[in-house]
């Protein structure tokens, strides 16, 4: 039951989080949101930080199986690979629920260098660039690692995009540039 009650409380805080924000979503709004008492949530995370810094992780596992899912689904050669990972945000970004990248977010809220929060963030889409490097290098890139710069940059500034005009049609619009970018950078193409 306890590591029941330790996941309801870290899914009721993700998802206030998500939706309010970090810094504006009160422990007194997650113990409400999750049904339990400042007891128990302080038994399983000690302090706000720990509650945000465990959201981060298992949303940064979810993102990333969620994509890797979607890239082993994806198509049959590296560059069908790299395209479906748009594919991937494009779905995400056209939810309702959709309130941006939660490590976007997150590195808002606390901006200052060196906190956990941005270095969570940081964390996130460096294994998130590293995934696209190894697959533009399996594609034949000789420059995999800028080129999956380039890609992190145009889905991040889509996220953005659409964050600020839902229905700009930011990830499409990201598509086709990181089209021109993947051909230009793998050969044979």
């Amino acid at each position: 039951m306890s590591r029941n009650l330790q996941e309801h409380i870290l899914q009721a805080a993700s998802a206030l989080f998500y939706r309010q924000g970090i810094k504006s979503t009160g422990v007194d709004a997650i113990v409400k949101a999750a049904g339990t008492t400042k007891m128990s949530l302080y038994k399983y995370f000690p302090s706000k930080d720990d509650l945000v810094l465990a959201h981060l992780c298992q949303s940064r596992a979810a993102m990333l199986t969620h994509i890797q899912n979607a890239i082993d689904s994806g198509g049959q050669t590296p560059r069908q690979k790299l395209l479906a990972v748009f594919d991937v945000f494009d779905a995400m970004l056209d939810t309702p629920e959709f309130r941006g990248c939660p490590f976007i977010n997150a590195a808002a809220e606390f901006a200052e260098e060196n906190n956990p929060v941005q270095q969570a963030a940081a964390e996130f889409y460096a294994e998130f660039g590293k995934l696209l490097a190894d697959l533009a290098e399996q594609a034949g890139s000789r420059n995999a690692k800028p080129l999956a710069a380039q890609l992190t940059l145009l889905i991040a500034g889509a996220i953005v995009g659409e964050q600020i005009h839902r229905n700009s049609e930011a990830i499409a619009n990201a598509r086709a540039a990181a089209t021109v970018l993947i051909d230009y950078n793998l050969p044979n193409n």
